[in-house]
């Protein structure tokens, strides 16, 4: 039996080390979004800081997680055998839980995702044992400390209009008090504010992320919390000097420091405390397995776990292995910086690729935000609207050869980023509130976003739809805990090793899939980034190069495309018609990321000569055309098949045939033109699409008599025609493309 347990305990400390690293490359964001973001400091320099308030926090971290030993559940009311199948529960639906949320690129929060898990396991684990023993399922709130948990609920659900509302309103007056051209006030200005937000970091950095270390007495720490407000204010005294002295010698940056001194802290913050969101649950599973086999109780059922409401600390070893795996899973971790992508795209200051829709709510809710926007302008004077517009107009960006490198938003908006977020954790902690970082950092960033303007009528419903996506996965994240813990902790407490087997077995397959999936994820957005602008490129001829390159695989595409629906019609092929639509809409979807990009391309080309930019507008709405034609023929034939009407006839077939291979030929030698760049063919070319016009209107003619002689239905003769007619049509735009791409091509500088 002993054995048994064994197995569990090694399993949890396994499971420790992948939740570390689910649950870093999720929370990463919460510390590197602002810093990333505002490019306050080289990448390599970022993740060098985080990785030493990570390593910094971990030795300062309070031990393990009370939430994880008594925070959801009464441990005096399971047994040693209970608790072992309630921890693993937990484990299991954290990592899976986690490891969902990083692959689609969501921020969630691990405190809310571990009260949700345990809440669930110990309520399944209650049931089973009240079942077991015939008793009272009313007796369940004896096993739940419902109270806390809900505690914990409200005050996470408070955090999140709170750190809205006031990163909003911080960031307006910081904006009306700096502009976006902030370097002159600086001068004036910039010490205080340096020293003000520094002052206030340090003090979040030693109540949040030194609270209850052995490094630390606790006498120093009580001190400081007695004194804070001395404290603050004397640093910032003392800051405000320094800096100032600093900037007048040296021309110092101060925001910069701010940044990186505020990723340090919530760093630090998050490895302090969020640490044992990871591995709180496995070391109270090592603590009980310890404790167990010190009683010399040969039945585990006889044990019960009260010695959980003690106060329990870490062995440093562990801090020091647990701190490594998460400075290296914040290195190493693609899913870390897609996360991160994620909230950075939905806070930047420009428009372009949004990497998410529109909704019907978001648009109402934009809508409502304008009809607002308009009553405060009816209301309010003229003169402080004017004098408000001019502190919000846009600063010019300059001293960046390539657009890649402009930040997402600047480093005003950075440094408020960090210092609300970080006043308003110290201030929840300082009151024994709790709340998640994730959600406090994530709303904090969305509030300075809205207010200063960066969401615009242009991406102001993708903005907003993004931000709702996000929310309502903390809600699912609440959900799906809960259940899918129950479930497991159900399964586990009837089917004992067995269990344990398949879920670790079922672990394994679905993060092998999850990594697959995300891979398969980076390089479709990689692509999507590279279609939308040409920003990569140096020179004329690198951009005439890579415009012709996505016009031949748009060609190519659409012509292998119409040969597989014209195959699948005749043959009635439901699954061929299935797959050529799932192509299709990889089509449509570049030419959609091309068009969008059409201004940023523009601006980034700096196109001066109004023909060029002209020009490439229409290869890129030819483009758009071109794969519209493809899925009107292939939706057309897609529906008819599924309809089960008429299926072509054999001449049908076979004229069809022939003209989708006078097109492809046709397709194949513009293919040609825009690789070889040589154009002196477009002549024999409108020869050929003339030649296949003919043939087209020559064998419309024909049906239509056919019509009329033939009494069965006219689905499939409608059908035909349309195809005809949508051939000639892309035949058309596709000749009409490649003269834009020689205008566009012979414009560019080489």
């Amino acid at each position: 039996m002993n054995e048994f347990y064994l197995v569990i305990v090694v399993v949890l400390m396994a499971l420790a080390v992948s939740d570390l690293i689910v649950g870093v490359s999720n929370d990463a964001v919460n510390f590197l979004n602002s810093a990333i973001g505002s490019k306050a400091a080289p990448f390599k320099v970022i993740m060098l800081i985080a990785s030493i308030g990570i390593i910094l926090g971990a030795m300062f971290s309070n031990g393990m997680m009370e939430v994880a030993r008594k925070g959801v559940f009464h441990p005096e009311s399971f047994a040693f055998s209970e608790i072992m199948i309630l921890f693993f529960a937990v484990m299991i639906t954290d990592i899976l839980l986690l490891d969902f949320f990083n692959t689609i690129g969501l921020p969630t929060s691990t405190t809310v995702s571990i009260v949700f898990e345990l809440l669930g396991a110990a309520v399944a684990v209650a049931l089973v044992k009240i079942s077991a023993a015939g008793g009272d399922y009313s007796t369940l709130g004896t096993y739940i400390n419902s109270g806390n948990a809900l505690l914990i609920i409200s005050g996470i659900l408070i955090s999140i209009v709170v750190a809205f509302t006031v990163g909003t309103i911080v960031q307006y007056l910081s904006r009306l008090l700096f502009t976006f051209n902030y370097t002159k006030r600086l001068r004036y200005f910039g010490s205080l504010w340096g020293g003000l937000a520094i002052s206030l970091m340090l003090y979040f950095i030693v109540v949040k992320g030194a609270k209850g270390s052995t490094i630390i007495s606790g006498d120093t720490i009580k001190y400081i919390q007695e004194n804070s407000l001395m404290l603050v204010l004397v640093s910032f005294a003392s800051l405000t000097i320094v800096f100032q002295v600093f900037t007048m010698l040296f021309k110092f940056n101060i925001l910069k420091l701010v940044v990186l001194v505020g990723t340090f802290g919530l760093a630090m913050a998050f490895a302090g405390n969020d640490l044992v969101n990871f591995i709180g649950v496995p070391l109270a599973g090592l603590s009980s397995y310890k404790v167990y086999i010190a009683s010399g109780l040969s039945d585990p059922a006889m044990m019960t776990m009260e010695f959980l409401k003690g106060e329990v600390k870490t062995d440093t070893y562990l801090l020091v292995i647990a701190s490594l795996v998460m400075v290296a899973t914040l290195w190493l971790s693609r899913k870390a910086r897609t996360v991160t992508e994620t909230e950075i795209s939905l806070g930047r200051q420009d428009s372009g690729f949004e990497k998410f829709g529109s909704s019907l709510s978001a648009r109402s809710i934009v809508r409502q935000a304008l009809n607002l926007n308009s009553f405060y302008k009816s209301v309010l004077p003229d003169r402080f609207i004017n004098w408000s517009n001019s502190r919000f107009a846009p600063a010019h960006v300059h001293g960046y050869s390539n657009r890649k490198d402009v930040p997402a938003f600047d480093l005003i908006r950075a440094t408020v980023n960090l210092t609300v977020a970080s006043v308003l954790i110290a201030f929840a902690t300082s009151l024994k509130l709790p709340l998640s970082t994730t959600y406090v950092t994530f709303m904090v960033a969305m509030g300075t976003s809205l207010s200063d303007k960066a969401w615009g009528r242009e991406s102001a419903v993708y903005r907003v739809t993004g931000v709702m996506t996000v929310i309502g996965g903390w809600f699912f994240t609440a959900f799906i805990a809960f259940s899918i813990s129950m479930l497991v902790a159900s399964i586990v407490s009837y089917g004992g090793m067995y269990a344990i087997s398949g879920f670790i077995l079922l672990t394994l397959f679905f993060i092998t899939r999850t990594h697959i999936i995300h891979r398969k994820k980076v390089l479709a957005d990689s692509e999507a980034l590279s279609v939308t602008t040409y920003t990569d490129l140096n020179t004329g001829e690198d951009i005439i190069i890579k415009c012709n390159s996505y016009s031949t695989e748009i060609l190519n595409l659409s012509g292998e495309i119409l040969l597989s629906t014209i195959q699948g019609l005749a043959s009635e092929d439901r699954k061929l018609l299935k797959q050529t639509r799932q192509n299709v809409r990889t089509l449509v979807e570049k030419a959609k990321l091309v068009k969008a990009g059409i201004p940023a391309t523009i601006r980034a080309l700096e196109l001066n000569n109004v023909d060029t930019s002209h020009k490439y507008i229409q290869v890129v709405d030819y483009l758009r055309e071109i794969t519209r034609s493809v899925r009107t023929m292939t939706e057309h034939a897609t529906e008819h098949v599924e309809n089960n009407h008429e299926p072509l006839s054999d001449i049908q077939t076979g004229e069809l045939n022939k003209v989708i291979s006078e097109m492809k030929a046709i397709l194949d030698a513009i293919s040609l033109i825009n690789l070889s760049m040589d154009y002196s063919s477009i002549g024999e070319l409108k020869a050929k699409q003339a030649a296949l016009d003919e043939l087209i209107n020559t064998s419309s003619q024909e049906q239509v008599t056919r019509m009329a002689n033939e009494k069965k239905g006219s689905k499939c003769a409608m059908l035909y025609i349309n195809l005809m007619f949508e051939i000639g049509n892309l035949v058309n735009d596709s000749v009409h493309l490649l003269k834009a791409q020689r205008v566009f091509s012979s414009g560019l500088p080489k």
